[in-house]
């Protein structure tokens, strides 16, 4: 059972109590006398609780759960013999999971720790299936790039970003050379196939400022941040060049190579988002016009 709990109490009897105990659950503890302490022990280890009393000499219990609230995932128990002076509502406010005063049973503890670390998992749980959710909102499923709602809402950023800091920005366009013959032959399901392997290739092709994203159909997109039109050309080279060195066996014992159009662009300040897209769009389709496995390029010193 891999759970740690830290114990922070200034009492040594309280303190090695609630540790005895604490182990007898399978719970991995660690005792310390002080809020100093704590924070050494927080900073080297991954603590999922900390039961900690309120009044201890230097840095009190509220300080401290202030501190871990703010600087760690970790979850906090306050205790406290003082029930005239420290109520279950200041506790919470100040980000405690639960409060317990003294003197109080060790199995009641054991009862409120494990009620915090049953919480805690529903809550990490949850947070990991909208996580997921949200990724599944602006993925394509077929070549894990994301969609073309997340293209346009990433350009837009990335163009903001150009024109506010004079950043150069580049853009490809991306079209699969005979994709419906090839499906007409061989059947969609082996047309997904290519093009859950060229979603493969682009991603393994960029860097990490890059981002790639199918536009729709056959049709796929990179926006590269930073980047100038020759360095553009190095991206969709790579591209390229993967793609071709592919070989697909819709049927067994033969191999088939299938290929991409690119067109690439640089955007030029100012312009509409809408205007840098067609541009893209038209040096794809002049790379697809003159037989396809091309990149075609169009640049700001193409402007002057």
């Amino acid at each position: 059972m891999n759970i740690h709990i830290l114990i922070v109490d200034d009492d040594e009897v309280i303190r090695g109590l609630v540790h005895e105990m604490i182990g007898k659950t399978g719970y991995k503890s660690i005792a310390v006398a002080s809020a100093e302490e704590a924070f050494d022990v927080l900073k080297n280890k991954n603590i999922d609780v900390v039961i900690t009393d309120i009044k201890m000499p230097g840095m009190d219990g509220l300080e401290l759960t202030d501190r871990i609230k703010r600087d760690y995932d970790t979850d906090v128990i306050m205790m406290t013999g003082y029930a005239d002076d420290y109520s279950y509502e200041e506790a919470v406010c100040r980000g405690a999971s639960d409060f317990i005063f003294k003197p109080f049973r060790l199995e009641e503890l054991i009862l409120r720790l494990n009620r915090v670390l049953r919480e805690r998992k529903l809550a990490r749980e949850r947070d990991e299936t909208l996580a997921e959710l949200k990724n599944l909102a602006i993925t394509d499923g077929l070549t894990q790039l994301y969609n073309s709602r997340q293209f346009y809402l990433q350009l837009e950023i990335e163009v903001d970003r150009a024109n506010r800091y004079y950043h150069p920005l580049s853009l490809l366009l991306l079209d699969l050379d005979f994709l419906k013959p090839y499906n007409d032959l061989h059947g969609h399901l082996e047309g997904d196939k290519v093009l859950a392997r060229f979603g493969k290739i682009i991603r393994s092709r960029l860097r990490k400022m890059d981002s790639g994203y199918r536009y729709g159909g056959d049709e796929f997109t990179v926006i590269l941040p930073s980047t100038k039109g020759d360095e553009a050309l190095v991206v969709a080279e790579r591209i390229r060049a993967a793609m071709e060195q592919e070989k697909f066996f819709p049927n067994p014992g033969k191999a088939i190579s299938l290929t991409a159009s690119i067109g690439a662009t640089e955007y030029r300040r100012k312009e509409e988002v809408s205007s840098f897209i067609s541009r893209a769009d038209r040096t794809m389709y002049i790379s697809k016009q003159k037989g396809g496995n091309l990149i075609t390029s169009l640049f700001s010193e193409d402007f002057q």
